[in-house]
């Protein structure tokens, strides 16, 4: 999935905002991962990996696993032949709620790792996810480990659901007359720019996510309190630092998983199993 860039991403994203680009002057994205190879070597662009990493694979599982449920719930027998793109957004929606026990404190986690070497970080320090885990229930019990499931699973309910509407129309589109999907390489760019999609509609509430994950317990009321002072302090074009680099790796990242997704689902139509 191309961690490096989703690293350099959630930094450049909290610029200003006691993030590890702070203070390193990191003015591009490649910029960006040159001052942090050269503060923390290479292993710096993997800070933070180990709870994403653990939580990829069931996290698409049962993202996918949603998305079927939401197909039950939402979609017409005729949504796909007919494109009804409401109704497959919102199916693609349904699997945020799938998604989010995972996701959510996991991205909590990481989030707290990737800013602690940030001379604006003013919290407590820890050695690895076990003691992060511990001194973050120590804070505020199981509410402090879980801060912004709820922003976690409203950013992926709205970015699945431009993300499945988005590859299910490109994949109707570039069909050929008689057959009943496309060839390989055309799945590889509907994938890919479903992944585009999906991250230009997740970006701002990341944006406000990742800023509330990180910040000082009490600093903000809430959410709303965080896309305010972003606002107040940056303008719209705050909520959207770092659109270069996850556009950079949604694309690749994103069409290899859909070219897997449908290889896998043939291969078990094939066994007989649906």
């Amino acid at each position: 999935m191309w961690y490096p860039g989703k690293r350099r991403r959630t930094r450049k994203t909290s610029l200003r905002w006691a993030v590890l680009c702070v203070n390193l002057i990191g003015q591009g994205m490649v910029d960006c991962a040159k001052k942090i190879v050269e503060k923390e070597g290479f292993k710096g662009l993997y800070r933070g990996m180990a709870a994403p990493l653990a939580g990829v694979a069931p996290m698409y599982a049962l993202c996918f696993l949603g998305y079927g449920v939401g197909k039950h719930i939402f979609c017409d027998n005729d949504a796909f032949e007919k494109l009804k793109l409401t109704q497959i957004g919102l199916a693609g929606a349904t699997s945020s709620l799938f998604t989010t026990p995972i996701l959510g404190p996991g991205e909590r986690l990481k989030c707290v790792l990737q800013t602690m070497e940030s001379p604006h970080y003013h919290g407590p320090k820890y050695n690895g996810y076990k003691e992060l885990v511990s001194g973050l229930y120590k804070e505020g019990g199981v509410s402090s480990i879980i801060r912004g499931s709820g922003i976690t699973c409203f950013r992926d309910a709205v970015a699945s659901f431009f993300y499945f509407a988005t590859y299910e129309f490109l994949k109707k589109e570039w069909t050929p007359e008689g057959k009943k999907q496309p060839g390989v390489f055309a799945t590889f760019c509907a994938g890919g720019f479903a992944g585009m999609a999906n991250w230009m509609a997740m970006l701002p509430i990341d944006t406000v996510k990742s800023r509330y994950q990180v910040a000082e317990t009490g600093k903000y009321s809430g959410v709303t309190a965080v896309a305010r002072d972003i606002m107040a302090r940056e303008g719209v074009k705050g909520f959207y630092k770092g659109l270069t680099p996850v556009l950079v790796r949604a694309f690749p990242a994103n069409a290899a998983c859909f070219v897997g997704y449908e290889t896998a689902s043939k291969f078990l139509i094939k066994i007989g199993i649906e």
